[in-house]
């Protein structure tokens, strides 16, 4: 059963940048696969935030384009999400999954959560 273990979070102020990785089981076939990253703020819905694909396209949401990097090594079976000039509205667990892309939407394809990585943004 695929298994994704997400780490790197952290406390962090205003326009600090973190790094979150997302390591795949073993015998999942990662390199075929788009991943994504999702997030989950307190009291709201998890959504869908960037996305890469096999051929290494990728895909960002406007809140933050320009500040998230993702990229991935096949090799590790990890997916990075590279975070720059963070903000309070950042705050947040982030969670990796597989995903699809549907225009601009980026949605999960499995119920196969992580525990995630908190992700806190505070001066």
């Amino acid at each position: 059963q695929l298994q994704l273990v997400e780490s790197g979070g952290g406390l962090v102020q205003p326009g600090g940048s973190l790094r979150l990785s997302c390591v795949a089981s073993a015998g999942f076939r990662f390199a075929d696969s788009a991943i994504g990253w999702f997030r989950q703020a307190p009291g709201k819905a998890r959504e869908g935030l960037s996305c890469i694909k096999k051929d290494d396209t990728t895909n960002y949401i406007d809140s933050v384009k320009g500040r998230f990097t993702i990229s991935r090594d096949n090799a590790k079976h990890t997916v990075y999400l590279q975070m720059d000039d963070l903000k309070p509205e950042d705050t947040a667990v982030y969670y990796c999954n597989v995903a699809v892309t549907l225009g601009t939407a980026i949605s999960p394809v499995t119920n196969n959560w992580g525990q995630g990585t908190q992700v806190t943004v505070s001066s």
